[in-house]
């Protein structure tokens, strides 16, 4: 079985509301158990309504590829940080969790 390192903490206004990770047929993202215990806590997306099951998909979720940058700062990013523009995990992780806009960020975890 093949293991990918690739996952990512995704926090909503700097609090953890899950993990992303991928996997062999494509993306998991699973609410913290913290955050789906309290009531007040809304989904990160309209798309993934708050629930203890998992999320699969064979594609990223287009939550987290309308956090990156496109046209001319997407070619600049993608040169300086030698990274495949359609390599979209990848470009999240390397360019989401610093100081972005709205309410989600993506940190690479361990």
């Amino acid at each position: 079985m093949t293991t990918f390192p690739r996952r990512g903490k995704v926090l909503r206004r700097d609090r953890l509301a899950g993990m992303l990770e991928e996997t062999a047929t494509g993306f998991r993202f699973t609410y913290d158990p913290a955050y789906l215990s309290d009531p007040g806590s809304p989904p990160i997306s309209l798309t993934l309504p708050r629930r203890a099951a998992p999320y699969e998909t064979a594609t990223l979720f287009p939550c987290f590829i309308a956090l990156l940058a496109e046209g001319a700062l997407a070619d600049v990013q993608c040169r300086t940080l030698r990274l495949d523009e359609d390599d979209y995990l990848g470009r999240v992780l390397a360019t989401c969790g610093g100081d972005v806009i709205g309410s989600l960020r993506v940190e690479p975890a361990s």
